[in-house]
C-alpha cells in the first residue's frame, strides 16, 4: 500500500516528509518522491528504488521551504519507474499530486483532458487528477479546496489524494474515499498521512477523516468539509502510543518485536474490562441484557488473519453461548444475498479499521438493517465509525505483515464477548464462568512463560 504525508509549518518541509516517509516504508514500495512548497514552480524529486534513492538526489541545494507532500508508490497504473513515480504534476509546474487507490475511470479522463491540450509524461491513472485538478482549480479562481470537491464528484474508485499548488505552497489539501488519511494536529504546524505513525514524533491529536470529507490544512488551520462544501467538525482523538512502538526497539525486524509484544497486547486488551467482583464489563456493545437474550445468530465477517480470529469466536460462542455463528470471507458475503435480520449480530473484525472488503460488508449488512460490532485495534477508523458499536483491541502499532500480536488481542476480546453472551443468556454457571476469568487473567503471564523459553 502507498504512503502518503503531508506537511505546513515552520520546520524545513523536506525533514518531516522524509521521516514520515521512512516510518511508512514498511508498507512496502517499490518508488518515492516528494513535492516542496516552493513559490512558483514546485521542487519535485522523485526516484524508483528505495528511498535512499530518493535522499541521495537530494542535495545540499535542497530548497529551504515549509510546506510539502510525500509519497511511496507500489506500482499499479505503469511500471516502478522515475517518470511513473509520484508526485505528478500539471503542464506548469505548479500544481503536484499524490495519491493511494485507483482512479477507475482514469482512462476517460485521460482521453478528455488531452483533447483539451493537456500534455502526458506517466503512464499512471494519477497523473490524470493532476490535469483535471488544473482546470478546475482555475475554474474556482484559484480556489484549490474547490477544484478537489468538484474533481472528486468526477472521480471513480477508492482513493486518497493530497495536492499542493505554488501560488499558495502553504496550503496542502486532501481527500478520501475507501482508503485512510489521517490529520495530524500539531503546535503551528499540521500534518497529514496514510498512517498516524509517519507524524507520531510530532504530535499525538490525530483526526481520522470521514468517506469523501476534504481538509484544508495550513500550519495554523485545518478546515474539513464535505464534497458540497459543508463545514465538518469530526471528533479528535489522541493516539496512545509513542513512536518507539514503531520502532524495531532492539529486535531484528518488526514481526519478532510483535510476537514479544503479545503479553502487553494481551494483558491492555483485558485492562478494564475484568472487573474486581469477578466480572465482564463489555459497556461498549450497547446491548441490553433484552436484545443479547433475543440474539439467535451472529455472523462474522473478516479477511485474512481477522477471518481466523473469527474461527476462534465460533467454537467459543457456540460452545458457551449455544448462539449459530457463521463466519464468512468478507469479500463473499455481500454476493450471497445473506438473510439478515433484528435477531441477528454481524461481528466486523479488522486490525486497521479500513480493510476495503469488509468495509463493503458491513455497509452492506447495515443497508439491509443488520445491528453490526465491529472489532478494531485503530481508533476512530472508518468500520468502528460506521458500526453500530466497537470493541477496541489495545495491541499498539501493527506493523509486521504477518499477524501476531493483533490477532492475539482479537481471540482475547472475542473471547471475553463470547463469555460475557453466555453469562447474560444464562448457558454457563456461576463456576464455570469464574474460571473462565480466571483463566483469562493468566493468559500474559503464561504467554510470556512461553517467550521466556526463547
Amino acid at each position: 500500500m502507498c504512503g502518503i504525508v503531508g506537511y505546513s509549518g515552520p520546520q524545513s518541509a523536506a525533514t518531516p516528509l522524509i521521516e514520515g516517509l521512512r516510518r511508512l516504508e514498511y508498507r512496502g514500495y517499490d518508488s518515492a518522491g516528494i513535492a516542496l512548497g516552493t513559490p512558483g514552480k514546485l521542487f519535485i524529486e522523485k526516484k524508483a528504488g528505495k528511498l535512499s534513492n530518493l535522499e541521495g538526489s537530494l542535495d545540499t541545494s535542497l530548497p529551504v521551504v515549509h510546506s510539502g507532500i510525500g509519497h511511496t508508490r507500489w506500482a499499479t497504473h505503469g511500471g516502478p519507474t522515475d517518470r511513473n513515480a509520484h508526485p505528478h504534476v500539471d503542464n506548469d509546474g505548479k500544481l503536484a499530486v499524490i495519491h493511494n487507490g485507483i482512479i477507475e475511470n482514469y482512462s476517460e479522463l485521460r482521453k478528455e483532458l488531452e483533447a483539451r491540450g493537456h500534455k502526458f509524461s506517466s503512464e499512471t491513472d494519477t497523473e490524470s487528477v493532476a490535469h483535471l485538478l488544473s482546470d478546475l482549480r482555475k475554474k474556482h479562481n484559484g480556489d484549490l479546496s474547490a477544484a478537489m470537491r468538484e474533481a472528486v464528484k468526477a472521480l471513480r474508485g477508492s482513493f486518497t489524494l493530497l495536492a499542493i499548488h505554488g501560488d499558495a505552497p502553504e496550503v496542502v489539501v486532501g481527500v478520501r474515499r475507501n482508503s485512510p488519511l489521517v490529520v495530524g494536529l500539531g503546535k503551528g504546524e499540521n500534518f497529514m498521512a496514510s498512517d498516524v505513525a509517519a507524524f507520531i514524533d510530532y504530535t499525538k491529536r490525530a483526526i481520522e477523516l470521514g468517506q469523501d470529507e476534504v481538509v484544508t490544512m495550513t500550519p495554523d488551520s485545518v478546515l474539513i468539509t464535505d464534497l458540497d462544501g459543508k463545514v465538518i467538525k469530526p471528533a479528535e482523538y489522541l493516539i496512545s502510543w509513542d513512536a518507539s512502538a514503531a520502532q524495531k526497539g532492539g529486535f531484528t525486524h518488526f514481526m519478532l518485536k510483535e510476537i514479544f509484544e503479545q503479553p502487553k497486547a494481551v494483558a491492555d486488551t483485558l485492562i478494564g474490562r475484568l472487573s474486581d467482583n469477578k466480572q465482564i464489563v463489555l459497556d461498549e456493545l450497547r446491548m441490553s441484557a433484552d436484545e443479547i437474550r433475543a440474539l439467535k445468530k451472529i455472523t462474522v465477517i473478516a479477511c485474512g488473519t481477522a477471518y481466523h480470529a473469527g474461527m476462534v469466536a465460533k467454537y467459543a460462542i457456540e460452545k458457551w453461548a449455544k448462539i449459530p455463528v457463521d463466519v464468512e470471507i468478507a469479500s463473499e458475503f455481500r454476493y450471497r444475498d445473506p438473510i439478515i435480520d433484528t435477531s441477528t449480530l454481524i461481528i466486523a473484525i479488522s486490525q486497521s479499521g479500513e480493510t476495503m472488503d469488509t468495509l463493503m460488508a458491513v455497509r452492506h449488512a447495515k443497508a439491509a438493517g443488520g445491528r453490526v460490532l465491529a472489532i478494531c485495534n485503530t481508533n476512530s477508523s472508518t468500520i468502528p465509525r460506521e458500526s453500530d458499536a466497537v470493541l477496541y483491541t489495545h495491541a499498539g502499532p501493527e506493523i509486521g505483515v504477518a499477524s501476531t500480536k493483533a490477532f492475539t488481542a482479537q481471540v482475547t476480546v472475542l473471547t471475553l464477548m463470547a463469555a460475557s453472551l453466555a453469562r447474560k443468556k444464562g448457558k454457563l454457571n456461576e463456576s464455570k464462568f469464574r474460571s473462565l476469568l480466571s483463566s483469562m487473567e493468566a493468559i500474559p503471564s503464561k504467554v510470556q512463560l512461553v517467550l521466556d523459553c526463547f
